[in-house]
C-alpha cells in the first residue's frame, strides 16, 4: 500500500547485531519500495552490519545509545527530526533520545525488556518513562512491553507483531510426512542467537552435560558469537557436555533444517527471530515460557519454566522421544507461523500509522 501522499521518515536505531537491526532494515527497505523518503540514523557498526545503505534510505552514523555522547547525539537527531514528518525510534534508549530531542510526532518500538542488576533495570525505566510519555505511540513487541508502556503513561499504545524475514530462496526444509519425524544419529538439538546473558546458553550447557552417556545422547550445537563465546566454552570443557560451537554462521536456515530439535532458554524474548524461523521450516522447538513467546508459538512448541536445566532437559527429552508429539509440533508450527503478518503486511500497517499521525 503506497502511502497517498508524499511522507519522510526518520528511523532512528542503537547499536544492534540482532532483532532491531534486522527489523529496522525490513522497515527501511519496505518503506522505500512504497515511495516514502526515509532516513536511518545509526551507530556506524550497525549501519554496515545490516548493509542499511543498500536499502534506498539515507544513512546518517551516530553514537545512538551511547550515554557519554547523548547531548551532541540529541542535537544531531534534533535536526534530522525537523526534516522529517515522522520520527520512529527502536528501542528504549534510541526513543528517549529522539523523546528529548523533540522529535515530533514521534512513535517508539519497545523491544527488550529490562534485565540485569537492579541498577542497571531502573536506568531502563526511567527511559520508559521519558519514551512513554513523549511519544504519539508506543509500539510493544509483545504483550508484557504494551503493559509497560501503559503503566509508565503511554498516550497510546498497542503490539506491533515484529515480522521476520522469510527462508532465504533455496533453503533446506524439514520434509513433509511420515519420514521427517526420524532422528538423526545421534539426534542433533540445536541453539542459535547471540551469546549473550539473555540468551541463558549456560543452562542448555548444563542441560547437555547432565545427559546420560549413551547412543541416546544428542549433540548439542550452539551457533552464533558474542561476549560469552569463551566462557561458555570454558563451562562446556569443565563440565564434559557433548556440545560444540559453531560461531558466526549466515546458513541458519539450512543449519534448522539439520536439526531435530530447536531450543531457546532465555530469560526473555518478545518475537525471537529463530522461534519463527524454526516454526516456519517445521522443526520442533523447546522455549522457555517468557516474554511474547507464548502469545507467538502457541501450542506449536514445548513450552518450559525459565532458568531450570532440569526442566529444560526434561523438554528436549520429551520432544526427542516422543514421535508422535515431533509430528505434531511440525504441522502445528507452520500451521502458527501462517497466522503471523508477513513482512509486507508489517510495513503497510506501519505506513498507515505514520500518515495517520502526520495528518493530525
Amino acid at each position: 500500500m503506497p502511502p497517498d501522499r508524499g511522507l519522510s521518515v526518520l528511523l532512528v536505531s542503537p547499536e544492534s547485531t540482532g532483532g532491531i537491526g534486522t527489523h529496522v532494515r525490513m522497515l527501511a527497505e519496505g518503506l522505500v519500495r512504497r515511495g516514502v523518503t526515509v532516513t536511518v540514523c545509526a551507530p556506524p557498526a550497525t549501519l554496515d552490519r545490516f548493509a542499511l545503505a543498500q536499502t534506498g534510505a539515507e544513512v546518517v552514523a551516530l553514537p545512538v545509545g551511547s550515554l557519554a555522547r547523548w547531548p551532541s547525539v540529541s542535537i544531531h537527531v534534533k535536526a534530522l527530526a525537523k526534516g522529517h514528518d515522522i520520527t520512529h525510534a527502536h528501542g528504549v534508549r534510541a526513543a528517549a533520545i529522539a523523546a528529548l530531542a523533540g522529535a515530533r510526532p514521534l512513535v517508539a518500538t519497545w523491544h527488550n525488556a529490562p534485565l540485569g542488576p537492579a541498577s542497571r533495570r531502573g536506568v531502563h525505566r526511567a527511559l520508559e518513562l521519558v519514551s512513554a510519555r513523549r511519544s504519539a505511540l508506543v509500539l510493544g513487541a509483545s504483550n508484557d512491553l504494551v503493559e509497560r508502556a501503559r503503566s509508565a503513561g503511554a498516550r497510546r499504545a498497542q503490539l506491533c507483531e515484529v515480522a521476520s524475514p522469510a527462508l532465504p530462496p533455496g533453503a533446506a526444509v524439514i520434509a513433509e510426512g511420515p519420514a521427517s519425524t526420524a532422528l538423526h544419529e545421534p539426534a542433533r538439538v540445536l541453539a542459535v542467537g547471540r551469546l549473550h546473558p539473555q540468551k541463558r546458553l549456560d543452562l542448555l550447557i548444563s542441560a547437555a552435560a547432565g545427559w546420560p552417556a549413551g547412543p541416546d545422547r544428542p549433540e548439542f550445537l550452539i551457533a552464533g558469537d558474542g561476549p560469552l563465546a569463551q566462557p561458555l566454552a570454558a563451562q562446556a570443557k569443565t563440565l564434559g557436555a557433548p556440545v560444540r560451537f559453531l560461531g558466526a554462521r549466515s546458513d541458519v536456515a539450512d543449519l534448522l533444517a539439520s536439526a531435530d530439535v530447536v531450543v531457546l532458554p532465555s530469560d526473555w524474548e518478545a518475537r525471537p527471530l529463530v522461534a519463527q524461523e524454526a516454526l516456519r521450516a517445521g522443526v520442533p522447538l523447546v522455549a522457555t515460557d517468557v516474554g511474547g513467546v507464548r502469545d507467538l508459538v502457541g501450542e506449536a512448541a514445548v513450552l518450559v519454566r525459565p532458568g531450570d536445566p532440569w526442566a529444560l532437559a526434561a523438554g528436549i527429552k520429551r520432544a526427542l522421544r516422543d514421535e508422535p508429539l515431533r509430528a505434531r509440533l511440525r504441522v502445528a508450527g507452520r500451521q502458527q507461523a501462517s497466522t503471523w503478518p508477513t513482512v509486507e503486511e508489517m510495513v503497510d500497517r506501519l505506513a498507515e500509522i505514520y500518515l495517520d499521525l502526520s495528518s493530525t
